[in-house]
């Protein structure tokens, strides 16, 4: 993947995790101590540069990515590609699963058969 990829990655998953790139830089100021600018975020987001190793582990932590290289496009088997869900889709999820009488309004909703 290329540096312009990867910035377009870590966007993707920081819009994903609802998280605005002044949200990130509060982030990281307040839960690890570090300081960066929102030239540095955008920056990694434009392809420009690329994040360092360890803050690019943080900020897959922040964006809740668990699985790196699968989110990325890379997986070792084909058979089963997991699902990467941002916490609303976690959410939605639940509410479908403990609402069984709502479920085939939901699926005509979506078009979805039964």
């Amino acid at each position: 993947m290329n540096q312009s990829s990867i910035g377009k990655w870590l966007r993707h998953y920081r819009k994903a995790a609802n998280l605005s790139v002044n949200e990130v830089i509060e982030k990281f100021e307040r839960e690890y101590d570090i300081t960066y600018t929102n030239k540095a975020v955008y920056g990694w987001e434009s392809g420009q540069n690329q994040p360092p190793a360890d803050t690019f582990l943080i900020l897959c932590r922040m964006y809740n990515i668990t699985n790196i290289v699968e989110s990325m496009g890379y997986s070792s088997s084909k058979e089963h590609i997991p699902l990467l869900l941002t916490a609303k889709e976690e959410e939605l999820i639940i509410k479908y699963r403990e609402n069984p009488k709502h479920q085939s309004s939901i699926h005509k909703l979506l078009d979805m058969e039964e």
